[in-house]
């Protein structure tokens, strides 16, 4: 058995570990705050130079800030490889963002092979856990099949989890399968109840899709 003077120093040990372990999170916070406020001033490179100080310490969130500006060449020079090696260490840290952001990588091959079951896995671990564009993207997914068996009353279920949060996209989708019966039983006031709620946010395919309902004299405007 342990001494108790052991024990001591053992204890002191895990304490030692455990204020290096917290000061390196208050570190890797204040690199990504400064890399924040740096990307509002739309001073891009340094923002990046911090992201990546905060980054290397295991800051998920600036890990993701990071892979976004190597998409998008924003600071760096643009590297679909480096984002996504940046999106999965945030996903393997269970950021839902990166698992959404990875889940677009495979599903356009970006960074990565093309790779639909992959980017139907990555999507759907972040819509599980609420993430509205994801939920959106799953319901893409089983509406056509891609990386899952197509399936039109997942994808409404999907949509539907999206549209509850306000997503456009979603919205859209949704009125489309009440217009057309798939997965849900054909309604097209319930079509148009979710082609305006897209509409009023901008969503040009649902305004689209509206007036044709109107034109066609499908539903009556009043």
């Amino acid at each position: 058995a342990a001494s108790q003077e052991t024990i001591a120093v053992m204890g002191a040990q895990d304490t030692v570990v455990r204020a290096v372990y917290i000061s390196a999170i208050d570190i890797a916070t204040d690199f990504y705050e400064q890399g924040k406020e740096l990307e509002r001033e739309k001073k891009y490179e340094e923002a990046c130079t911090y992201y990546l100080k905060a980054a290397e310490l295991g800051h998920a969130v600036a890990q993701v800030n990071l892979g976004n500006c190597y998409y998008a060449g924003r600071g760096v020079e643009q590297d679909y490889v480096k984002a996504v090696e940046y999106y999965k260490k945030a996903a393997d840290q269970g950021n839902v963002r990166a698992q959404f952001n990875l889940g677009i990588c495979y599903y356009n091959g970006r960074g990565v092979e093309q790779d639909y079951v992959k980017a139907a896995d990555y999507f759907k671990k972040a819509a599980d856990r609420g993430h509205a564009e994801a939920q959106d993207a799953l319901g893409i997914c089983y509406y056509d099949g891609h990386g899952v068996e197509q399936d039109y009353v997942k994808a409404a279920e999907y949509f539907k989890k999206a549209a509850d949060q306000r997503n456009a996209s979603a919205q859209c989708n949704l009125g489309h399968l009440y217009e057309n019966g798939q997965g849900v039983e054909r309604d097209l006031e319930k079509a148009v109840e979710y082609y305006q709620k897209a509409a009023d946010q901008g969503d040009e395919t649902a305004q689209k899709n509206l007036d044709a309902l109107y034109a066609n004299g499908y539903v009556d405007p009043d």
